[in-house]
């Protein structure tokens, strides 16, 4: 019962922001709207204040609250993952060793907590400081912590903790950022459950003003592409493991159009995944890569709020893993034959402003039209098919800063039943950065 509590909290705040009693504090003010609105790392955080001669106007501290409920509703099908992603304790078909159907962070049927999280962010004249706090029904994590510098010469930036990395679009973007309820499959499932998060060094350069490139080094210690499954062959080396390249950019089509064009790729130099059979199991040991472009085109209605606004964007990733084989049986390793692997992913996303305070967005996913992956008894390459995930969604923007949304998908992953869900999620940040892109 105090679990569906904490859910129905949300609910119950949507129902007192949308009173009259909050009316002067309703109104919506888009005439200044940035359409890139994930995108506020040029906004200025900084109040001022007199200078009382500590230099008092150079350090500001902020915090924000993001409170999120999610009603879900499998009404049709069941659970699957993906064909050809199902590796590392399940088979190609989304079940366990035991037959059992699973996924890591499936949302349950009926009312879920969702994606809360504590946002403190802090600025001096020399750096900004960050850290995100997530909050689950389990436990309290440190999801990120880092700095980043603000005076390096020639445009140069300089960032170093654990963070989210700046490839793609979608990636460096919390959930409260979205404009659909779930992550895209291809990041999901090419990048890791949270994305390529990792604790590392990033130095980012913007030669122009609409123009940036940058390259990370991380330890390697996450999931997904940076995966390395203990009880395998190799021992862990010393990172940093995974590196990646990204940059972006941002033609000029005038002041009521905004285009985002992007290309990334990245390298891990030690990958390790164990299938575990109970009395044996495979290993896949070796390296891998992965590239991506994204571009995103945003147009400003010129209406009051989001009416008439319109945005279209996607993504596409490829990956590449060169893997050997090795079987362990009675703690002996016996090397097998090397093979490689190959996924890829893609999605298209649309939204359009129908109202002040509405908007409808339209989905559509392919994951694995290159599905190229290793299956055992025989150890060989086997080719998946293309599974698929279309999502329609409605959102009542109450606020800025609030928003309850409506979405319906619907699943069709390659050798399973099609499936539907319906799902409803209330989301709400409090507190001095609201629009952040975290």
């Amino acid at each position: 019962m105090s679990r569906r509590l904490l859910t129905l909290a949300p609910i119950a705040a949507a129902v007192l922001m949308a009173t009259p009693a909050w009316g002067a504090d309703h109104q919506h003010n888009h005439s200044g709207h940035d359409h890139d609105h994930h995108d506020h790392s040029s906004h200025d955080h900084a109040p001022e204040h007199a200078d009382n001669g500590h230099n008092a106007q150079d350090f500001s501290l902020d915090i924000s609250l993001t409170v999120e409920g999610i009603y879900h509703n499998r009404f049709s099908g069941e659970e699957h993952t993906p064909a050809g992603f199902g590796h590392g304790g399940h088979d190609d078909h989304g079940h366990d060793d035991h037959g059992h159907e699973g996924h890591a962070h499936a949302l349950e049927d009926g009312f879920n907590l969702g994606h809360s999280e504590v946002v403190l962010q802090g600025r001096s004249h020399y750096l900004d400081g960050t850290a995100v706090v997530s909050l689950s029904e389990d436990d309290i994590t440190l999801e990120e912590a880092y700095l980043s510098t603000r005076q390096l010469p020639a445009n140069l930036t300089l960032k170093a903790g654990k963070f989210l990395s700046d490839v793609g679009y979608m990636n460096s973007r919390h959930p409260h950022a979205w404009d659909f309820i779930e992550r895209p499959l291809v990041n999901q499932h090419i990048l890791g459950e949270h994305g390529l998060l990792d604790t590392g060094v990033q130095l980012s350069w913007a030669p122009a003003a609409n123009m940036q490139v940058g390259t990370e080094l991380f330890q390697g210690e996450g999931e997904g592409f940076s995966q390395f499954s203990e009880g395998g062959f190799e021992a862990r080396e010393d990172g940093p493991r995974v590196s990646t390249l990204f940059a972006k950019f941002q033609p000029d089509l005038g002041a009521d159009q905004t285009l985002n064009l992007g290309a990334s790729a990245g390298y891990n130099r030690q990958f390790v995944r164990v299938d575990d059979h109970g009395h044996h199991a495979h290993t896949a040991e070796g390296d891998n890569w992965f590239a991506g472009l994204d571009a995103r085109y945003l147009r400003d209605g010129g209406q009051p709020g989001l009416k008439g606004d319109w945005q279209l964007g996607g993504e596409y990733f490829y990956t590449e893993r060169d893997l050997r084989e090795h079987v362990q049986h009675d703690d002996h390793f016996h090397a097998r034959d090397a093979h490689t692997e190959q996924q890829d992913g893609a999605y298209l996303e649309t939204t359009y402003g129908i109202a002040p305070s509405w908007q409808l967005g339209l989905r559509t996913e392919a994951l694995g039209m290159s599905n190229r992956v290793m299956g055992t008894h025989p150890t060989t390459i086997v080719s998946e098919d293309v599974s698929w995930r279309h999502s329609g969604q409605l959102t009542w923007h109450l606020r800025s800063d609030m928003f309850l949304r409506a979405q319906v998908t619907q699943e069709d992953y390659a050798d399973e039943e099609e499936s539907w869900v319906g799902m409803l999620q209330f989301n709400a940040t409090f507190g001095n950065h609201a629009g952040h892109n975290h």
